[in-house]
C-alpha cells in the first residue's frame, strides 16, 4: 500500500461570515495525480493556499507526510513543491544558474541538479539563457526548481497554460514520470479537462467551496450501471427493430444498456439480418461529468 502524502481533514475557511471552503477532505497517496477542478471562483486557489499554509485554517487540519502543517510548518512544507501560475526565474541567467540559486538555498548537491535536468528533459539547453527558452521549456525549468529538494507533494496551478500541443504532451509525460519514478503525489489544477483525464488517476470537483465529487477517474466514468454504446450497422432503415433505439444517422444507433444486456441486443440485431461493423462504449468525458456536477456554471 502506497504511503499517504496529503491528508486534508474537514478543512474550512471563513472570511467574516462568508464560508469560502467548507469541510474539504482529501487523501492523496504516492503516485497519485489528482485533477483538481471547479468553476471560476469555486475555491480552488484558496484550497491550495490552505494546503501550503499561505492562508490560515478556520477549522480542520492538513497533514503532509503525517506532519500537521499548523504544528510544524517548516518540517511539513519541506517536502512540498509548488508552481502557482507561471514560475519565477531570472531571464538573463542560464537555466543551470537559476537552479544553482535554488540548490544553494536548500543545500542541494550538483549531482541532484544534473539528475533533475535530465528528468525534465533540459540537458541540451540547460546552459542557455532562460530568455531564449520557449514557454514549454520555462515550465519544465520551473518544475525542475520545484522538485530539486525531492518533494513528496507537487502542486501545479495551470501548468499547461499557453503551451502548444507538443508542449502539453511533454508536460503530461513529465508528470506521469515524476509520479512513477519519484513517487510523488501531484495536484494539477486546470481548466483543460480533456487533457487532465488523459493522465490523472483521481479527480476532485469543487463548487462553491464544497466538494461535489471526489473519486478515481475510472470509478467516475463507470459510475452508472447503464452505459451508452454506439453501434455501426449496415443501414438503420433496414428493420423496425432499430426504431427501439436512438438513431444517430443512416449507419449508427445509440443503445443505453448495462453490460449484461448488451449481448442480447447485439444478438437480436444480427438475427434480423442487420450487419454490425463496430461497437464502442460512448463514455462520458471529464468535461461532461464536470458540467453534470457543477450545473454548467462558469463562475460561482
Amino acid at each position: 500500500m502506497p504511503n499517504i502524502v496529503l491528508k486534508c481533514d474537514n478543512i474550512c475557511k471563513k472570511i467574516g461570515k462568508k464560508e469560502i471552503i467548507n469541510n474539504f477532505s482529501l487523501d492523496l497517496y504516492e503516485g497519485d495525480i489528482l485533477a483538481f477542478v471547479g468553476p471560476n471562483g469555486a475555491g480552488k486557489t484558496t484550497t491550495i493556499k490552505l494546503i501550503l499554509g499561505l492562508e490560515n485554517l478556520t477549522k480542520g487540519k492538513v497533514e503532509i507526510n503525517g506532519i500537521n502543517i499548523n504544528k510544524n510548518f517548516k518540517r511539513a512544507i519541506s517536502k512540498v513543491g509548488a508552481i502557482i501560475e507561471n514560475p519565477d526565474m531570472y531571464l538573463y541567467m542560464t537555466g543551470y544558474d537559476n537552479l544553482l540559486i535554488s540548490a544553494n538555498i536548500y543545500k542541494i548537491t550538483k549531482s541532484r541538479i544534473d539528475e533533475v535536468v535530465q528528468l525534465v528533459g533540459l540537458t541540451n539547453r540547460i546552459n542557455d539563457k532562460v530568455k531564449k527558452y520557449s514557454l514549454g521549456m520555462k515550465q519544465r525549468l520551473g518544475i525542475a526548481q520545484a522538485i530539486l529538494h525531492k518533494p513528496k507533494l507537487l502542486i501545479l496551478d495551470e501548468p499547461t497554460n499557453g503551451l502548444d500541443p507538443e508542449g502539453i504532451n511533454e508536460m503530461r509525460n513529465l508528470l506521469i514520470k515524476l509520479a512513477k519514478e519519484e513517487k510523488m503525489a501531484i495536484i494539477v489544477s486546470s481548466h483543460i479537462l480533456r487533457e487532465l483525464e488523459s493522465f490523472c488517476n483521481k479527480v476532485c470537483i469543487i463548487k462553491s467551496g464544497r466538494i461535489t465529487c471526489s473519486t478515481t477517474m475510472l470509478d467516475l466514468k463507470n459510475k452508472n450501471d447503464d452505459i451508452s454504446y454506439i453501434i455501426e450497422v449496415s443501414n438503420t432503415n433496414m428493420n423496425n427493430i432499430l426504431e427501439n433505439y436512438d438513431v444517430i444517422d443512416n449507419n449508427h444507433i445509440r443503445v443505453i444498456s448495462n453490460d449484461n444486456k448488451i449481448g442480447n441486443i447485439i444478438k437480436a440485431i444480427i438475427l434480423n439480418d442487420i450487419n454490425i461493423y463496430e461497437i464502442k462504449k460512448d463514455l462520458k468525458t471529464l468535461e461532461d461529468i464536470f458540467l453534470d456536477y457543477t450545473g454548467g456554471n462558469i463562475i460561482d
